[in-house]
């Protein structure tokens, strides 16, 4: 997938689904400069007096040059076209926990952030996911006689790790490493898949890493833990920690979380919020099967974000697999009206994570929007503001689909 010199920006997004694929040219530095277009079924070459720029195709994607239609010139985003993709259309995600083989051996569990060690050599024998948030009322439904499961919490034992929808739940024996409450005292929330815990509001429930103080989780009971994905990462012990960029990882979580619930529950609009309980961001999920193949040309031209890590390199080529979405922030009293119709809307849902989290996922879709090609920033009154979370093994550079 590597491209040549610098030149025209190339933008290719390919919706396997639809074996179609979207093709942007960016527009020239000085107007009414001749381009020559070459296409191929494993690459495209643009020529401009400028340079040459060549982006080859991953192995599993093949254009079909005849089926070029729909040319167009966009003011601000340069040439538009489409065309037919061959392109393999079974790419999955990888698992945030793999049962088959992170089940039988013992793992250990690593603050993301830092790569501190929070539990080590924990044997799993089960890896079971939650029910979803509804399921106390719909035992009505099943039982004839008073709810069997009344009271009784689910509670992980000792190899058991529980998982929600963005979390794990795990028990905590007294010989492992013991979390660090915070100070201030904070609000027990319970989050979507864990009708299960009854706390009352209490003080020192946060767990914090003894080492980069993030939060890592809160505390359900005086032996469960509930841990975010968002900020765990957990390895068969035998490996070594591996250092992943932060925003590249919150991203994949992220998209895999949104992927994995509309599947499982025929649900595309969904609500960030905090642990707080206050929503930060309002999502709305398109699709999951975009691939992404760019020449990013000079990336002096693309907005930098001091915050997240730079991904991107100048005159490079790059790949991902990724999720579009639009998104709407609600800090600092925006959107509020949008986002109380969404709160009372029964078919969207939830997904709790800390809320410094939910600040960088909204940093994180801005610098990827940021990066689309103008005429992909927005979308109608809800902004169309899609940005790409990485939802595989390729980089993410940031883009309009959510990855």
């Amino acid at each position: 997938m590597a491209a040549a010199a610098a030149g025209t920006r190339v933008f290719l997004e390919v919706r396997r689904r639809l074996q179609s694929a979207l093709l942007i040219l960016g527009e020239p530095k000085e107007g009414g400069v001749p381009v020559d277009i070459s296409i191929a079924p494993c690459s495209l070459r643009v020529k401009t007096p400028e340079g040459c720029t060549e982006l080859r195709l991953p192995a599993e994607v093949s254009l079909v040059p005849s089926s070029c239609r729909g040319l167009q010139y966009v003011p601000g985003d340069g040439l538009h076209l489409r065309l037919q993709v061959r392109a393999e259309s079974d790419a999955k995600l990888i698992s945030m926990f793999n049962q088959s083989s992170q089940a039988h051996g013992c793992c250990t569990f690593y603050c993301q952030s830092c790569g501190e060690v929070v539990i080590r050599d924990r044997k799993l024998v089960r890896v079971l996911p939650l029910p979803s948030e509804n399921w106390g009322a719909l035992v009505e439904e099943w039982c004839c006689h008073p709810d069997p499961f009344a009271n009784k919490p689910l509670h992980p034992q000792e190899n058991d790790c529980f998982i929600g929808d963005s979390f794990f739940l795990v028990n905590l024996r007294s010989d492992l490493w013991q979390p660090r409450p915070e100070s201030a005292p904070v609000e027990t929330h319970c989050p979507s898949s864990e009708n299960h815990f009854k706390l009352k509001p209490k003080a020192n429930t946060k767990v914090i890493c003894k080492r980069c103080k993030v939060m890592l989780g809160e505390t359900m009971s005086s032996e469960t833990t509930k841990f975010y994905m968002t900020e765990i990462i957990i390895q068969p012990s035998e490996r070594n920690f591996s250092i992943i960029p932060r925003s590249q990882f919150v991203q994949n979580v992220v998209a895999q979380c949104l992927v994995e619930l509309s599947a499982a529950r025929s649900t595309f609009r969904f609500t960030i919020q905090g642990h707080d309980g206050k929503a930060y961001i309002l999502l709305w999920l398109l699709n999951s099967d975009s691939l992404v193949i760019e020449s990013l040309g000079s990336s002096k031209s693309i907005t930098k974000f001091p915050l997240l890590e730079d991904t991107l390199k100048e005159d490079s080529s790059s790949a991902w697999n990724a999720v579009k979405v639009l998104y709407q922030p609600c800090i600092k009293n925006r959107n509020e009206k949008l986002s109380s119709a969404w709160e009372s809307d029964i078919s969207i849902h939830s997904l709790t994570l800390p809320s410094a989290t939910c600040l960088e996922l909204l940093l994180i879709l801005s610098r990827n929007n940021a990066t689309l090609p103008p005429s992909l920033r927005s979308m109608n009154s809800f902004q169309k503001k899609c940005a790409d979370l990485c939802t595989g093994g390729f980089p993410t550079n940031g883009r309009e689909n959510i990855a």
